[in-house]
């Protein structure tokens, strides 16, 4: 025999309010589920005939809090990571497995976009989480600073400067440099460095990749500024071209991981940006310097 006193104080509630929530579940199932009379509370025939189904949800609703209270932490979920062309290929092989290590279950869809697009693509919900480079001015999104990375001056072997480890800004003037098209980051910071030291853009031959780039250089079209990853990942044997620093200038790109501001994975999302500085540092940290104080850019 049931009893709704019994039932409401093991559930912890007033008896009116499991009286109204009984009544509202049978009026949403179209069935009366309890008999209630002088001699007690009985399931009618209706409710004998769903009482086995009912555990089954209940014991599905255990299992789907269990494993939301798990996706919450964002250990075991599947996300859209956004990367602009010039950095993931030289980043992500020494950062996923040292993520895939510490979260097993962790699973990261990789899209590489240039950065107007990866922001474009972060608002509008296509992705989850973006590197992109610093600084990036949007009160929408959160952004925590991951590291700073310098940028080479690169020429050809013949070129006059090859051979000289670090060259003086006013030994650029008049330079040919090339870049890549305007859609990439990297373009604007190398225009703002030739206008400082008086050296030109070759427009007419814009790279659409840092291989191109690299190539047009060895072939005496121009000198460029390379990133410190690229080189570190791609130029490991000697080759028809020669890497300098520019003295007194530091040439850098700063790149920070960044979220929508009301993301329900947020907090991991921080948790992760903590993660890859520390992975950069151990692996790349004679390559780039990792932020040493997080956000930078939008809020925090």
């Amino acid at each position: 025999m049931l009893n709704y006193r019994s039932a409401a104080d093991e559930l912890e509630i007033s008896q009116p309010a499991l009286t109204a929530q009984i009544s509202a579940l049978e009026s949403s199932l179209g069935v009366a589920l309890l008999e209630r009379s002088r001699s007690g509370t009985h399931l009618t025939p209706e409710g004998r005939e769903l009482l086995p189904h009912t555990r089954d949800v209940l014991a599905a609703m255990r299992t789907l809090e269990e494993r939301a209270a798990v996706v919450s932490e964002g250990r075991q979920t599947t996300y859209r990571l956004g990367v602009p062309p010039t950095l993931g290929p030289y980043l992500l092989p020494h950062v996923m497995p040292e993520l895939h290590k510490r979260y097993h279950k962790l699973k990261l869809y990789v899209r590489e976009q240039p950065h107007q697009t990866l922001l474009q693509e972060l608002r509008n919900g296509s992705l989850d989480i973006a590197i992109l480079p610093l600084p990036v001015r949007a009160d929408d999104l959160i952004i925590e600073a991951l590291f700073t990375e310098p940028l080479r001056y690169v020429v050809p072997a013949d070129h006059s400067l090859s051979g000289t480890p670090v060259v003086r800004p006013r030994q650029l003037r008049g330079e040919r440099v090339l870049t890549l098209e305007a859609q990439h980051h990297i373009h604007s910071l190398v225009k703002s460095v030739c206008d400082k030291l008086g050296a030109s853009i070759e427009r007419d031959y814009e790279g659409t990749s840092l291989d191109t780039l690299r190539q047009m250089v060895v072939m005496g079209l121009g000198t460029a500024f390379l990133p410190a990853l690229y080189i570190h990942s791609e130029m490991h044997k000697p080759e028809a071209l020669y890497v300098c620093q520019v003295e007194g200038m530091p040439l850098v790109r700063d790149h920070g991981l960044a979220w929508r501001a009301g993301a329900p994975s947020r907090h991991f999302y921080r948790e992760l940006a903590g993660d890859i500085r520390e992975f950069v540092d151990l692996r790349l940290g004679d390559v780039v310097r990792p932020a040493n104080t997080p956000g930078r850019g939008g809020k925090r």
